[in-house]
C-alpha cells in the first residue's frame, strides 16, 4: 500500500465517502510557455455528513482542484488527469451533457463572488427556480413557493419581494445567501464552498458559516470547504488539508493540526494570526517570500525558500507522505516538534 492509499483509509464510521478524489492533477498550457502544474497529485475523502477543508495561499491550487472536480474549467488550454470518484461515478470521465446533468442536482457549488456569479438582469427568484426547473421537470409557477421557502430558510428577510430583486438590489451578505439557496434547491448531496465569506464583514461571515454548518448537520451534506481563513477552518471543518504549490503537505483533524501543527508551511499559517490578548505592539511573524519562491516538487521540497525549518536536503530531496499516529500526515523532511509551538 502507497503512503498516499494509507492517508485515506480514515473513513467515517458506518458510511464510505460520497466524494474520493485520487491523483488528481491539473495542468495548464499556453502557446510558446512552459506547461504549468496547478494541481500536483491531491487526494481527498469525503464522507456524507463530513466537512473537509483545502487550505493555503493564494494560488496553491484550491479553487483550480474544486473547479476540476465540477468539470468547469476552460475546454481548452487544460490537461486534468486522476479520479475524482462521487457516489461510484468517475466525474472526470463523465461527458459534458453528463456532467450538467449531475450539476446542480448531485453537486452544487457556492462560487467566491456572488455579484459576478449571479446573473445581473435576471431577478433572484428566476435564478433560483432555473435549477428546480432544470433537473425536477418542475413549471416556473410550481417552482416560485420553493424558491420562497430556500430563501427563507438561509435567513433572507421578505423573501417573498426579494425573488422580484435583481442582484444588484442585495447587500453582499443577502446576494451570497441567494447563491446558497441556488445550490440547495435540488438538495444536493455533495457542496463546494469556494471562499464564501470572501469581502463579507466578519457578522455576516459568522452568520453564513452557521448557516453551513446548520445545513451539514440536518441534511448530512458533505461540505468541502475551501478558504485561506484559518478561523473558518476551526470553527467548521472536521478534517484540515493544508496545500501548497499544488500538493497537500499536512492532513489532520481540525483539533490536532491547530493544536499542534508539524508542517513549517502550516505552523508559519498560525504563527502569521493576530492574537487579541498580544501584548501592545508585538509585531506579526508572516511567512517571508511569496507563493511564487518555490522550488519543483520533482527535485525538492517547495516549500524550502521560504522555510525556517529549511535542511541541505531539502533543496535536494522531494519529501514523501508520511502517516503519523492519529491519521496525521505530512510532506516534510524536518517538521515542527511538539515543543516548538508556541500557545503563547
Amino acid at each position: 500500500m502507497s503512503a498516499t492509499q494509507s492517508l485515506r483509509d480514515h473513513p467515517t464510521p458506518g458510511s464510505g465517502p460520497l466524494l474520493s478524489v485520487e491523483d488528481l492533477r491539473v495542468t495548464f498550457t499556453r502557446h510558446g510557455e512552459e506547461p504549468f502544474l496547478a494541481v500536483d497529485g491531491v487526494s481527498f475523502d469525503v464522507h456524507p455528513g463530513q466537512t473537509v477543508g483545502l487550505v493555503g495561499e493564494s494560488g496553491c491550487g484550491k479553487s483550480v482542484t474544486s473547479l476540476a472536480i465540477m468539470g468547469l474549467l476552460p475546454a481548452r488550454g487544460n490537461h486534468v488527469e486522476g479520479v475524482a470518484t462521487y457516489d461510484g461515478v468517475d466525474l472526470l470521465g463523465l461527458s459534458a451533457k453528463q456532467m450538467r446533468d449531475r450539476r446542480g442536482r448531485d453537486i452544487a457549488m457556492i462560487f467566491q463572488d456572488p455579484l459576478s456569479s449571479l446573473n445581473p438582469v435576471v431577478p433572484i427568484g428566476v435564478q433560483v427556480t432555473e435549477v428546480m426547473e432544470r433537473h425536477q421537470g418542475m413549471s416556473r409557477k410550481e417552482a416560485m413557493p420553493k424558491a420562497q421557502e430556500l430563501l427563507e430558510r438561509v435567513g433572507i428577510p421578505d423573501p417573498k419581494a426579494r425573488l422580484k430583486n435583481y442582484p444588484h438590489q442585495l447587500s453582499g451578505g443577502m446576494r451570497q445567501r441567494a447563491l446558497i439557496a441556488m445550490s440547495l434547491a435540488c438538495s444536493p448531496r455533495l457542496l463546494i464552498a469556494d471562499e464564501p465569506t470572501t469581502a463579507l464583514d466578519v457578522t455576516i461571515q459568522a452568520q453564513i458559516l452557521a448557516l453551513l454548518k446548520e445545513l451539514v448537520e440536518e441534511t448530512g451534506t458533505a461540505l468541502v470547504m475551501i478558504t485561506h481563513d484559518l478561523g473558518v477552518v476551526a470553527g467548521l471543518c472536521d478534517e484540515v488539508n493544508v496545500l501548497y504549490a499544488g500538493r497537500i503537505v499536512e492532513r489532520g483533524d481540525r483539533h490536532g493540526l491547530f493544536g499542534q501543527p508539524r508542517h513549517p508551511y502550516t505552523h508559519g499559517l498560525l504563527s502569521s494570526i493576530p492574537r487579541l490578548d498580544a501584548p501592545r505592539g508585538e509585531q506579526l511573524n508572516p511567512i517571508p517570500g511569496s507563493v511564487s519562491d518555490n522550488l519543483p516538487w520533482t527535485s525538492a521540497c517547495a516549500f524550502a525558500p521560504r522555510c525556517s525549518h529549511a535542511l541541505e536536503l531539502c533543496r535536494e530531496e522531494t519529501p514523501v507522505w508520511e502517516l503519523e499516529p492519529g491519521g496525521r500526515a505530512l510532506r516534510c523532511h524536518n517538521p515542527v516538534e511538539p515543543e516548538e509551538v508556541s500557545h503563547e
